[in-house]
């Protein structure tokens, strides 16, 4: 089977496409005949060393994929041959055939295309988790998206708007921001000709907003952080600017707002129940039509350095998907 490899850290262009022999499943685990793998800004920084976690050389990049079951190991129940499936894998989805932990597996809702699948798990489930659980958004409250139009982006427009939220979106361009609107945003704010903090008290009347989804950090996060009401929440998603900011611990002790952290793969990991229940809720949101995962482009497999290059230029918007297989 073919794999994208990184055999060196660097940038995408240091990615090799190579034949490898086909993995057996083990104890637990399943085989899974990959159809679509999503790209992600992880999978950007991991192949540089820059993520919080590396694996060792060599390895696949790729975190999020979606396929048919080929072969599962002893003790595995829930899953056989054939089965549509979709999961999270840390690393190892850009290739044709993947071996996962079968506790990872979840069945695609019916009617789901792959390249949705694949663009489904780990966005709107962090999403979630981010807004529900760590954020507390509740209805009638004001969210702020930055980085609005990105994967992980669109999918808390989506969530904040089913939550009943008022959803104020973020984003590079006029582009993005229309991008943002078909998907929900009540308002958009364009941060590179726009002034956020003035536009955000214009638009929330000077109280400010309840909560903040921040996967961009760098310059970004302190004056979001300002833009927050009385007892707002700061949500720390990610760095996608590529640098961790620094903020000022008096803000938050003036407004008695809060820094949340949001880590998702632990959540899942550490709290398999609630991790369930989550899914189940995404589900339904998805049958109701209330998620709607946007793909703008998907690319081969042979094309991923291609792909990579636009994920690290933040040139997508939503997901990019990679097509493998049949």
């Amino acid at each position: 089977m073919k794999a994208v490899l990184c055999k060196r850290f660097g940038p995408p262009e240091s990615l090799v496409l190579e034949e490898l022999p086909s993995p057996r499943a083990g104890a637990g685990e399943a085989v899974v005949s990959v159809r679509a793998a999503s790209l992600n800004f992880p999978d950007v920084l991991m192949i540089q060393n820059k993520y919080q976690f590396t694996p060792p050389l060599p390895f696949s990049p790729g975190s999020e994929m979606a396929g048919v079951v080929k072969e599962v190991g002893a003790g595995v129940h829930g899953f056989k041959p054939g089965d549509r499936v979709l999961a999270v894998t840390t690393y190892g989805a850009f290739a044709e055939e993947v071996k996962v932990d079968a506790a990872r597996l979840v069945p695609i809702p019916a009617g789901m295309d792959f390249n949705s699948a694949a663009a489904f798990l780990l966005t709107y489930g962090t999403s979630d988790h981010a807004l529900r659980d760590r954020g507390q958004l509740r209805a009638g409250e004001t969210l702020l998206v930055l980085g609005a139009a990105g994967g992980v982006g669109l999918a808390a427009v989506e969530i904040g708007k089913a939550l009943g939220a008022r959803v104020i979106a973020c984003a590079s361009s006029a582009d993005k921001l229309e991008v943002c609107r078909q998907h929900g945003a009540d308002e958009g704010i364009n941060y590179t000709t726009e002034n956020m903090r003035e536009k955000i008290k214009g638009l929330t009347g000077g109280k400010g907003v309840d909560v903040v989804y921040d996967p961009v950090g760098g310059a970004y996060t302190e004056p979001a952080l300002r833009s927050t009401g009385w007892r707002g929440r700061l949500l720390v998603i990610g760095f996608t600017a590529g640098e961790i900011p620094k903020i000022p611990l008096n803000l938050p002790l003036l407004k008695g707002s809060s820094v949340v952290g949001v880590y998702w793969g632990e959540f899942a990991r550490r709290e398999p129940k609630a991790f369930a229940a989550s899914i189940g809720q995404l589900g339904a949101w998805y049958r109701e039509g209330k998620l709607k995962p946007h793909v703008s482009q998907t690319f081969a497999l042979e094309q991923a350095v291609e792909a990579l290059k636009l994920m690290a230029a933040r040139k997508a918007k939503g997901k990019i998907v990679l097509t493998v297989g049949a």
